[in-house]
């Protein structure tokens, strides 16, 4: 695997975190607990390997190229579009991260209430996130592929 995989790889894990949310919530609606939770650990799981992955990335852009991100230029009228995408993703996520250890902890502990009331902010917000992860992925390196470094 190169450098140059490693956004597709993040591609892939944040549709596969949004297949996994969808139907963890989809199992919990119907009182199946166990498949919910195993749902929802296999989404953390893949979550925290995207990070590893997506931070490891961009370091190495940065030692490569002097940065750490592929900028969007092109097409120009897209460019303010993609940016409100990118940045509702990155505040969400940063948000998001403090909420999602504090909803498992809840539930790894069996305090299902205060998980089911955390739950019900967290999770809308974690799908937002990793649908926008894909969405982030396919408009920079699909639909309108950037070039590395600039």
């Amino acid at each position: 695997m190169t450098l140059a995989d490693i956004p597709a790889l993040n591609g892939t894990l944040n549709t596969l975190v949004t297949i996994l949310l969808v139907a963890g919530w989809r199992f919990i609606k119907r009182g199946q607990k166990e498949a919910h939770r195993n749902c929802m650990v296999a989404a953390l799981v893949l979550s925290a390997i995207f990070l590893g992955c997506y931070l490891y990335y961009h370091f190495q852009m940065e030692r490569l190229y002097g940065r750490g991100h592929t900028s969007f230029q092109d097409p120009a009228w897209f460019r303010p579009i993609y940016l409100v995408i990118l940045g509702t993703h990155l505040v969400g996520a940063i948000v998001n991260l403090p909420m999602v250890i504090a909803t498992v902890t809840f539930a790894a502990k069996g305090q299902f209430e205060r998980h089911k009331v955390w739950a019900r902010r967290t999770w809308p917000l974690w799908l937002y996130v990793s649908t926008t992860g894909v969405l982030i992925y396919l408009l920079l390196y699909q639909i309108f592929p950037q070039t590395a470094g600039k």
